[in-house]
Parts: C-alpha cells; structure tokens; sequence
C-alpha cells in the first residue's frame, strides 16, 4: 500500500492534510514519471505540531536529475502548493543528499528526526550525517536568529501587538534550534516542542515561562491577548543567550580535549614546560 494513503502511517494526520499531500504527489508522479524517487514531508506536521496561523508544511522531493527541463515542469504545481500556504518543496538528487549533510546537518538532523515517507523510496532512514560542522552550525543559527530578533524589536517596542507577532513567529526556531543544543549535550531529546523547552530548562537553565506562553497562544489555548510581549522579552533573550553559551562552551571544551590529548601523546620528554 502506498505510504500516503495506508491511515496506519500517521492517524494523527488531519484528513484535509492528507488531501492536500495526496493531490502533491500525484501532480509530482505525473510530472516527473520515474525521474521521481522519493517525496518526504518533515518537520512540525509529522510530529502533530504543525499549527494553520503558523506553521506550513516542509516537503521534500528527491528526483534522479535536476535540470532546467525539471524545473521547468514544475512551475504551475509549485505556484498551486504555495497558494496553499507552504514554501516550495526542496529538490534533491540522491547524490546531492549524501554530498550536503555536512553543510546542512541542521536541517538533515531534522529531517531524519521528524519525517513520513510519502511516496517513493525510502531515502532518509540509511542517510549518513556528517556531523563535522554540526556545532558551529548550531552556534551560528542561534546567534544569527538572536540579532535579527534584537535588530526587529528595536522597532516594535512601542507597538505590542508588531512585538508579540515577532515573538511567536520566533518561538518555533528556537524550539528547534535547543532542541539540536540538547543533542550536542549529548541528550536524547523529546519530540514535542514544550519538552524541548522543558529539558533546557533543567539542562541550560533557562526561564520557560515566556517560551511555554507563547505556544500557548500559537496552540490556541490562549487568546494573543493574555501575552504582554515586552514583559516577556528580557528573560526571551536571556534564555536564548544562555543556550547559546553552553553551546559555544563545548568548543572551548573540545579544544581543551585536543590540546590535553595531543600533550599526552607528545611523551615524557615533551612535556617538560620549559621555565
């Protein structure tokens, strides 16, 4: 049975998802024919997550070739799948998704994570992650969505309802971005996004309250009103700086392993420290 149509896959799928993922696909397998080897939906939808305001659906389309000709034929169901409010589906050849993991290993760490087949072959659950640049990469992310985060507010304290709109809109990144802090601590970490908040809490100590209200507003338990985003800001970027140091600490640490190992190797009549 086909991975998009057996309700075993994922009963939490919203029917309507289904639908629509359904119509993609089929529009993908009449374009492409067997230059189609797989469709990937990952991200907040696979884990239930994924909230209409928002959230989009994330989708990835792997293919044997990519050249304008692919491009091309794609155009109108591309447009059609924005209209339906998602960005366009990444296209990836299979050698592309063996060649990038370490220049992405954000993103492919998520993707293994968080992802259901939808048509094709199965080419995420054997991809090898090359995790050479994976901290820095971490450490970049989070330092970059911090100061586009201050560059933004600077314009919007006057106005709460800008501020809280940038607030929830950011919320989501950074639940994403601890939670590949949490696996540089070498911690298993939890799916749900209220989880990974609760985890850094106990792991990197930072203040839950503002992340935990502002998903409360985007999971509609609250209205937007009941969050007063500039009480929430300080601690907001406080918690994400205090991530972002324990993340940067662990390249002091490695360097401190490497110089403590290479001292140790170097042997005895090295490692007299000359006065």
């Amino acid at each position: 049975m086909d991975p998009l149509t057996d309700p075993r896959m994922d009963p939490r799928m919203d029917p309507r998802t289904d639908k629509v993922l359904n119509q993609l696909v089929e529009k993908l397998r009449k374009i492409y024919g067997e230059r189609l080897v797989s469709v990937v939906l990952y991200g907040s939808a696979v884990v239930d997550e994924c909230h209409p305001t928002f959230s989009d659906f994330n989708v990835l389309c792997v293919l044997s070739e990519i050249t304008p000709r692919e491009l091309a034929a794609v155009e109108e169901t591309f447009r059609w799948w924005r209209e339906q409010g998602s960005p366009s589906p990444l296209l990836l050849t299979e050698r592309e998704m063996a060649d990038s993991t370490r220049s992405f290993a954000i993103e492919f760490h998520d993707i293994k994570c968080q992802h259901r087949l939808l048509a094709g072959k199965d080419v995420v659950t054997p991809l090898e992650l090359d995790d050479s640049f994976y901290r820095a990469q971490v450490e970049h992310d989070l330092r970059a969505k911090l100061l586009r985060l201050r560059q933004k507010a600077c314009g919007m304290l006057s106005d709460t309802s800008l501020l809280r709109r940038l607030l929830l809109d950011s919320v989501s990144t950074f639940c994403v971005l601890f939670r590949h802090a949490l696996v540089l601590h070498g911690v298993d970490p939890p799916a749900g996004k209220r989880a990974v908040i609760e985890r850094a809490r106990e792991l990197f100590g930072i203040d839950a309250q503002p992340f935990q209200r502002l998903l409360d507003v985007r999971e509609r338990r609250i209205q937007p009103g009941g969050v007063e985003p500039v009480r929430l800001l300080a601690s907001y970027l406080e918690s994400i700086a205090l991530v972002i140091g324990a993340v940067s600490r662990l390249q002091k640490a490695a360097l401190e392993k490497l110089q403590q190992t290479a001292f140790e190797q170097a042997g005895p009549e090295r490692q007299v420290n000359p006065r």
